[in-house]
């Protein structure tokens, strides 16, 4: 079971393994050197504090382990159950016809699949970047996972199809009941206000496999 006792022993494993301290596995990732201290781990109020997915994303690019690897450690034992799920491009991404309203891809023949660790009752399929316009972040090739069905809160990446067929990645500014405000994750693309009547779905980056 993904506990936060878990996933935080697993950061410690990980640094370890690669020969950093916890802070030390934080300043390599490109975070605050003390992200990840024991004392951040719970609120004031004693509530649990969990590593975003972005700080994990950060802490496999710094050590190179890979998402298996991170699993393996989180669940030692026997590893968390996998699925296979939907890998789309882009391309496919901007045709309507093949996601279902709440922005599920519809599947078909000779869609590729790709597995992952079934570690949430999130929908999710995999998408995979093309093109440069989410550069430095993510690069062609990339494949990120997304799910239409979580929570999108400010700060959150997510992935965004237009009623017109437009697909974007950017980071959630601002979100009210009438417009979505979007920060570009490349500077040589403008920052974003689009009408949430003009978006079709809207899918939070849950990993990216890089």
């Amino acid at each position: 079971m993904l506990s936060h006792a878990r996933i935080w022993a697993a950061i410690d494993e990980l640094a370890a393994r690669y020969g950093f301290s916890a802070s030390g596995l934080a300043r390599k990732s490109g975070l605050d050197a003390t992200s990840f201290n024991r004392s951040k781990r719970t609120s004031a109020e004693g509530r649990d504090r969990w590593p975003s997915t972005e700080s994990i994303a950060k802490i496999l690019a710094a050590t190179g382990a890979s998402l298996e690897e991170f699993m393996r450690l989180v669940e030692p034992a026997q590893g968390p159950a996998r699925s296979t799920i939907p890998l789309i491009g882009m391309t496919q991404a901007g045709a309507g016809r093949f996601f279902t309203e709440d922005g599920m891809p519809t599947g078909g023949p000779g869609w590729e699949e790709v597995e992952f660790p079934d570690i949430s009752n999130e929908k999710v399929f995999a998408l995979e970047v093309a093109g440069e316009s989410m550069l430095p972040l993510y690069r062609d090739g990339d494949v990120l996972i997304v799910s239409p069905s979580a929570t999108v809160r400010k700060g959150d990446r997510v992935v965004v199809r237009t009623n017109a067929g437009e697909v974007t990645a950017k980071e959630v500014k601002r979100r009210t009941a009438r417009s979505v405000e979007l920060r570009s994750l490349n500077a040589d693309h403008p920052d974003r206000v689009i009408p949430m009547n003009d978006v079709a779905w809207m899918a939070r980056v849950m990993w990216a496999r890089q």
